[in-house]
């Protein structure tokens, strides 16, 4: 699945919307639904406006009726091995378990596999909020 995921992600990548930067970002995240959802970064003039590529994808999945996220790539134009910004690894978290696994991307494939826990291993959580 890590391939076709690779393939989704850099797809979504084409379609970035990233004119400021010039950093398009791609996401493919395989669900429990057993769907593939697909998020790139769409940016705006006024920069804090914009979003990165991986709640584009999660807003897609929960609109889908996705509830949970199997695994994920990512992948980015300019970079190799791009993993999650802080803040999105935080939302990824709470749609995934510590075993969900992150395929980090570069022009030719998945170059590394790592786990949500890896990625962030102290993701906010508690049982005080709900």
């Amino acid at each position: 699945m890590s391939h076709e995921l690779f393939e989704a992600a850099r797809e979504a990548m084409t379609k970035a919307h990233a004119p400021y930067s010039k950093f398009p970002v791609g996401v493919a995240l395989k669900a429990d639904d057993g769907k593939v959802y697909l998020g790139a970064n769409i940016e705006n003039l006024s920069f804090p406006q914009g979003w990165c590529a991986e709640p584009t994808a999660i807003g897609a999945m929960v609109m889908g009726g996705g509830k949970k996220i199997v695994e994920l790539a990512v992948i980015a134009e300019k970079l190799p091995l791009c993993t999650p910004c802080g803040g999105c690894r935080q939302k990824i978290s709470e749609f995934a378990s510590a075993d969900t696994r992150i395929y980090l991307c570069d022009e030719a494939g998945v170059a590394k596999t790592v786990t949500m826990g890896e990625l962030l291993p102290y993701a906010f959580e508690t049982d005080v909020i709900g």
